[in-house]
């Protein structure tokens, strides 16, 4: 009897077991399916890891909670399912909040609040001291040459700017020449 009662409950075991696994298996399909209908913002530490093992460019969108134009393109920009794709498919992104008072590890510095401001030292330095809500930065690979990009992107301007250097198209051609050519596909 002892041994049934072993096997009956080495048995329920590997059934809760299934079960359980079966429940985190739907759950990570539930993460990849909301994965494809929002940007896949990581932290500064993830971004870090992730670039690492695959080095790739970056989307960093720097922001303040009290930023309309902030909140605008969080909204309409940020949910478009186009842009979504391309930043989530050629891209790691990143939010990042100018005036957040946790310090900051990144690229082996800590960046804290600059003294006497409500701006962390990171964000100016990225936007060369000039502080515009929002801007959006690129890097190239390995955090390279950051090009600070000052104000508000529609969609179509978002599509614009991620497709010429997501393409390294600014190797090539001018932007300005770029920008005469380019037919916004994105609405």
């Amino acid at each position: 009897m002892k041994k049934w009662s072993l096997v009956l409950s080495c048995s329920l075991l590997m059934l809760c077991i299934g079960i359980s696994t079966g429940f985190a298996k739907s759950g990570n399909a539930d993460k990849k399916e909301v994965s494809n209908k929002e940007i896949q913002w990581l932290s500064f530490d993830e971004l870090q890891v992730a670039m690492k093992k695959n080095p790739k460019k970056v989307f960093m969108d720097v922001y303040t909670d009290w930023c309309g134009w902030c909140k605008k393109m969080e909204k309409s920009t940020f949910t478009n399912p186009d842009v979504i794709k391309y930043i989530n498919e050629h891209y790691y992104a990143i939010r990042f909040n100018a005036e957040q008072k946790e310090p900051i590890r990144f690229m082996g510095k800590t960046y804290e609040l600059k003294p006497g401001s409500n701006t962390n030292e990171l964000a100016i330095e990225l936007l060369h001291g000039q502080m515009s809500y929002p801007t959006t930065v690129i890097f190239e690979e390995n955090f390279l040459n950051p090009q600070p990009i000052p104000g508000y992107l529609d969609v179509p301007n978002c599509e614009m700017i991620v497709k010429y250097l997501g393409e390294n198209l600014y190797r090539t051609k001018g932007f300005a020449d770029y920008q005469k050519e380019f037919k916004a596909t994105w609405h």
